[in-house]
């Protein structure tokens, strides 16, 4: 039996799929392509590699072909990670950016490697059964025959045609007639599916080594970027051990930096020296708790995280249990405070998620940072990089100080819970900083209060945004607001439940199946049979 109750409290027009195989993802024809793979006898790692590349072509202001992308995989009666994110270039120097403040979002300053490519061919080689070629089908015919453009993604494609109207190849891309497709209007993409094929049929050498690498290097050569053959052709995908941290029984399981998962962890550990479940349920005490911790938690995220070859402090001195309870001691439970990092001992996003009948589970997130990234657009080859390197710091001697081929810290991060060491669910919550602390929120709800997760995904929504900062949307009491303020949050509320305190997916584990949720926020749905 499930260790929740199936109770819907909050106001949603979703219930959950309940099936032996299913696909949840942000774009409904994204899914179907997932479960198209699943039908054909493929696995759960075909589906989510399928459901990847598809969201490229049917979500590009969110992810595309040159994005990064991570994974955790329940495969083989173990948790695999995959950290599939690029470096920066090798020319790239710190003094590029002296006296500026920031990485420009816009331009080549913040192109890193794209690293989604060779994640799709890593989960295909070490746990799909279907051929590579045959998982980029449905996303070459959506490219070559057209699609209608869901009404999220048309919103966001509006904003993108303003926010790059100076980036020549991004118009005649993205926007062919001079505009952003509208809701409901058919869209094509044949030089993003001629790609597609060259990648497919190349086992991605076209993309890192072939006449696409060539294609990225003499148009950054051409334009003022670093991006050169030799930073393509050295980029590697990297199976990795994931980190984790045990709370109420409940272990939450993340990609190790340079993701910001242990951000999440962090959170949790301190949360754990704490008995938050005598708090009601959306009461204003348990969210000023859970807000304090996670403001500990980014504290020391953004002081530590970074490449793990250039971090100070090991994530095992982080989520020492010392430690983390002594962080615990420096939330006061009546006001809230803007704390600054410890010091502990030496020592626009896509997400989906797939499970097939055999078990395997894949918890995947891919992305081109903001919107449809950088603006840099290869000409005639539908390759929109991101800019990831934007998330570099400028603070010298930082350890996620912007340097040559170095991975900067990532705000995207699947998420994977386990109990007594079985797989219990593969989540993610979209939306930059906030996918920690929509992490942290699935799993109190369900390991303090007994949330379903399709319940779990609709509930309103906190987020922390610096300082005394907090956001919060709208559907918790109006007493709760009251209160949060009494404490000395300076609270903003929401006009209304949107993307922006995250989009979130979840397949959960049962006996005899799985349970799909989908977060309404988004334009997606979880599928199944």
């Amino acid at each position: 039996m499930a260790d929740f109750e199936w109770l819907f409290p909050y106001p949603s027009q979703r219930m959950p799929v309940l099936a032996r195989n299913i696909v949840a993802t942000s774009q409904p024809l994204a899914a179907q392509a997932g479960l198209q793979m699943l039908r054909a006898g493929g696995n759960a790692a075909d589906a989510a590699v399928a459901t990847a590349i598809a969201l490229t072509v049917i979500e590009p202001t969110s992810n595309g072909i040159g994005s990064d992308c991570f994974a955790l995989v329940w495969a083989g009666g173990g948790l695999h990670g995959l950290n599939a994110s690029g470096r920066s270039p090798q020319a790239l120097s710190p003094q590029r950016f002296a006296g500026k403040k920031a990485i420009e979002f816009l331009g080549w300053d913040g192109v890193t490697v794209p690293g989604a490519v060779s994640g799709w061919l890593e989960l295909s080689k070490r746990f799909g059964s279907l051929p590579f070629e045959t998982l980029f089908e449905p996303a070459i015919t959506y490219a070559t025959e057209g699609f209608l453009v869901a009404p999220q993604t048309a919103h966001y494609w509006a904003l993108g045609a303003t926010r790059y109207r100076d980036f020549e190849s991004y118009q005649k891309t993205f926007c062919p007639g001079g505009r952003a497709p509208a809701a409901g209007e058919r869209f094509a993409s044949p030089v993003h599916a001629a790609t597609l094929r060259a990648i497919a049929e190349s086992n991605t050498d076209a993309f890192y080594h072939g006449e696409l690498a060539g294609a990225i290097a003499d148009h950054a050569e051409a334009t003022g970027g670093l991006l050169t053959r030799r930073d393509l052709a050295e980029h590697e995908a990297e199976w990795v051990r994931p980190i984790s941290i045990d709370y109420r029984g409940w272990t939450l399981h993340e990609i190790p930096p340079n993701g910001q998962g242990l951000a999440a962890l962090l959170m949790l550990g301190i949360l754990r020296n704490l008995d938050l479940a005598e708090q009601p349920v959306d009461s204003a005490r348990s969210i000023h708790l859970q807000v304090e911790a996670m403001k500990l938690a980014f504290a020391d995220g953004h002081r530590y995280i970074a490449d793990p070859a250039w971090m100070d402090v090991s994530v095992e001195a982080l989520l020492d249990p010392g430690y983390l309870a002594q962080r615990a001691t420096l939330i006061d439970p009546d006001r809230a405070r803007d704390p600054d990092y410890g010091t502990p001992r030496p020592g626009g996003t896509i997400y989906l998620t797939a499970a097939d009948a055999e078990g395997n589970m894949v918890s995947y997130i891919q992305s081109n940072y903001t919107g449809f990234g950088s603006g840099i657009v290869i000409p005639e080859t539908g390759i929109a990089l991101q800019n990831r390197g934007c998330c570099f710091s400028l603070e010298p001697g930082h350890p996620n100080q912007v340097g040559p081929a170095k991975r900067p810290y990532h705000t995207i991060i699947p998420g994977f819970v386990t109990r007594n060491g079985e797989p219990i669910m593969s989540f993610g919550v979209m939306g930059g900083f906030m996918q920690p602390q929509g992490h942290a929120q699935i799993v109190i709800r369900i390991a303090d209060y007994r949330q379903n997760p399709q319940a779990a995904l609709d509930a309103p929504r906190w987020r922390v945004d610096g300082g005394l900062a907090l956001s919060i949307e709208p559907g918790f009491d109006a007493g709760v607001y009251t209160e949060l303020q009494r404490m000395g949050h300076e609270v903003t509320v929401a006009g209304a439940r949107t993307v922006a305190h995250g989009g979130g997916q979840a397949i959960y584990r049962l006996q005899d199946g799985y349970f799909g949720a989908s977060d309404s926020r988004r334009d997606g749905q979880a599928v199944g049979y």
